[in-house]
C-alpha cells in the first residue's frame, strides 16, 4: 500500500537541502563526474518523488504484512513494536538506497548531474556499484531506529488515549499529534547517524564511518552531531506523522486493522 502526500514533500524540500548540506561542502568541493551541465531546480524535488514514494509503499507494505504474519491476534507491545518498524524499515531502506545517494549528492550542491536516471549511470560508470550502496550502515543505523522509536511512541501514545477519543471525528488529528511527539522522539536519538550518513554518501571514496565519525568530533565536537537537527526534526516529523495518519485513515476505509 502507497501511502504519499506529495504537497507535503514540496513544501519540505528546502528542508530537505538545508540539512543536507554539511559545513564541509562550503569549504571544499569534490569533482564533479563526467556528463554534467548546470541542474535544474526542480532536479532535487523529482529526486525526493522517485525515492519517497515507492519507499513509503515498500516500507508501510512491510509493516503491514510483518504485523498479520507476526501479531494477527495481539498488539505488540514496546520491544516488538520497535522490532517491527526496524524490520519494515530495513526493507524498504535496502531498496531505496541507490535512490537515496543520489539524493543526498543533488542536496549537497557538490554534483551538477544531469538527470536522475544519468546520476545513477555515471555514479555507478566511475565509481562502481558499491558506491550506490555507500553509507549503507549509516544508513540502517539511522533509519531502522528512527522508525523503531517511531512505531513504538506512536502505538504507546495511541494506547494512552480513551477508546472514544480514538475512534471519534478528531481521530485524523489525534493520530497525527500522536505522530508528531514520537517523531520529535525520534528524530533526536538518530540525528547522530544522520549527520554521519551524510558525510559518506556525498563523498564515499574519502569517507569510512570510522573517519566521518573522527572528523565530525574533531571540527566541531560532539555538537557537530546535531548539525541540521531542527530542519531534519521538522521534515521527518510532518512526513512521518501524515503518512502515519493517511496511512490509519486508509486501512480504517478499507476495514483493515493497523
Amino acid at each position: 500500500m502507497i501511502v504519499f502526500c506529495p504537497q507535503i514533500q514540496i513544501h519540505q524540500q528546502p528542508l530537505t537541502t538545508w540539512r543536507t548540506r554539511p559545513p564541509t561542502t562550503r569549504r571544499t568541493r569534490p569533482p564533479t563526474t563526467w556528463r554534467t551541465r548546470p541542474l535544474s531546480v526542480s532536479c532535487p524535488l523529482s529526486m525526493s518523488f522517485v525515492r519517497c514514494i515507492p519507499g513509503v509503499g515498500i516500507y508501510f507494505s512491510t509493516f503491514y504484512s510483518l504485523k498479520q504474519h507476526f501479531f494477527l491476534d495481539q498488539a505488540p507491545n514496546a520491544g516488538e513494536a520497535v522490532l517491527l518498524g526496524a524490520g519494515a524499515r530495513t526493507v524498504a531502506g535496502v531498496s531505496m538506497l541507490p535512490f537515496t545517494v543520489i539524493k543526498t549528492r543533488f542536496e549537497s550542491g557538490c554534483y551538477n548531474y544531469v538527470s536522475v536516471a544519468g546520476a545513477l549511470r555515471s555514479v555507478y560508470e566511475t565509481e562502481g556499484l558499491r558506491a550506490l550502496f555507500s553509507g549503507l550502515t549509516a544508513t540502517l543505523l539511522r533509519d531502522a531506529p528512527f522508525s523503531g522509536i517511531y512505531v513504538m511512541f506512536y502505538s504507546q501514545a495511541k494506547k494512552t488515549l480513551p477508546q472514544e477519543v480514538a475512534s471519534s471525528a478528531y481521530a485524523p488529528l489525534v493520530n497525527f499529534g500522536c505522530g508528531m511527539v514520537a517523531g520529535v522522539m525520534a528524530s533526536l536519538v538518530t540525528q547522530p547517524a544522520d549527520v554521519v550518513k551524510t558525510h559518506i554518501q556525498i563523498s564515499p571514496s574519502h569517507w569510512s564511518m570510522a573517519d566521518a565519525i573522527r572528523y565530525i568530533y574533531k571540527e566541531n565536537g560532539v555538537a557537530g552531531f546535531f548539525r541540521g537537527a531542527v530542519p531534519r526534526s521538522l521534515r521527518r516529523t510532518l512526513m512521518a506523522a501524515m503518512a502515519w495518519t493517511v496511512y490509519e485513515q486508509l486501512m480504517a476505509r478499507m476495514g483493515l486493522k493497523s
